[in-house]
C-alpha cells in the first residue's frame, strides 16, 4: 500500500542544516556534514550520473528510498536553495510538488522530473503526489518545516532519520516550537520500526502513534 514517508539527515542536537542557511548556502555552515554519509554510496552517485561510489548497508537503504518513491513534495525554501545545483537534470526522476504561496507554471526538467507548484497547502500537495505516485510511496523531501506540517496534519506514515554523530550547535532544527499548526512533538508518539548501525550513521525508521 502507497505510504507517505519522509528521509532527512539530522544531527545529534536535532539540527538539520546549520546556521546562516539559505540558497548561498543550503545546508548552513557546516550542514554538508550531515550529508558526508550518503555521497559517496553508488546509489546515490547513480542518481546523480555518477559512476563507482561505495556498496553495502548505507547504499541498499538509499536504493530502497528511490525505488519506493513515486512522487515528492518539497517546501519552496529547499526547492530554491536545489534548484540551481540540481541543473537540468534533478535527480528525482519523478513528479514533484512545491508547497508554495506564489503561482507558477510547472517547470518541466530532463529526465522525468517535473516540479508543479502548489498554493493550496500540504494537504493539498499530498494528494496531489499521491495521485502520481499510483502505488509507490510519496516522499516528503523537506525541509523540516514541510515534515512538522504533513506530520501535524496527520498524514504521515512513516519517518525515517539519518542520524549522524555530529553537534552543529544551531541552525534549522527538526522539531521546534512554532505555530500552532505545527506543535506535534506532545500530541505524536513514534513506535521504532528498524535500525540499521553503520560507522558514519545510525537509521531509524520510525511509525507515527497517535492516541
Amino acid at each position: 500500500m502507497s505510504k507517505v514517508v519522509a528521509d532527512i539527515s539530522v544531527s545529534l542536537d536535532g539540527f538539520v542544516a546549520g546556521p546562516n542557511d539559505g540558497p548561498d548556502n543550503p545546508l548552513g555552515d557546516r550542514g554538508e556534514r550531515l550529508h558526508e554519509w550518503v555521497v559517496t554510496l553508488a546509489s546515490w552517485r547513480e542518481m546523480h550520473g555518477l559512476d563507482g561510489g561505495a556498496t553495502g548497508p548505507d547504499s541498499d537503504l538509499v536504493e530502497e528510498v528511490v525505488q519506493r518513491a513515486g512522487a515528492y513534495v518539497m517546501g519552496r525554501r529547499m526547492f530554491d536553495c536545489g534548484e540551481g545545483p540540481w541543473g537540468e537534470k534533478p535527480p528525482f526522476r519523478a513528479p514533484v510538488f512545491v508547497v508554495t504561496r506564489e503561482e507558477r507554471e510547472p517547470l518541466v526538467k530532463q529526465g522525468g522530473t517535473t516540479f508543479t507548484f502548489v498554493t493550496g497547502g500540504v494537504g493539498e500537495a499530498v494528494e496531489r503526489a499521491r495521485r502520481a505516485a499510483g502505488d509507490k510511496d510519496v516522499a516528503v523531501a523537506g525541509g523540516g518545516q514541510l515534515i512538522r506540517g504533513v506530520l501535524a496534519a496527520g498524514l504521515l506514515d512513516e519517518l525515517q532519520l539519518h542520524l549522524v554523530p555530529v553537534l552543529l550547535g544551531g541552525g534549522v532544527r527538526l522539531f521546534e516550537p512554532a505555530a500552532d499548526a505545527e506543535r506535534v512533538t506532545e500530541t505524536v508518539e513514534f513506535e521504532t520500526t528498524r535500525v540499521i548501525d553503520s560507522p558514519s550513521v545510525t537509521h531509524l525508521r520510525l511509525r507515527p502513534v497517535r492516541a
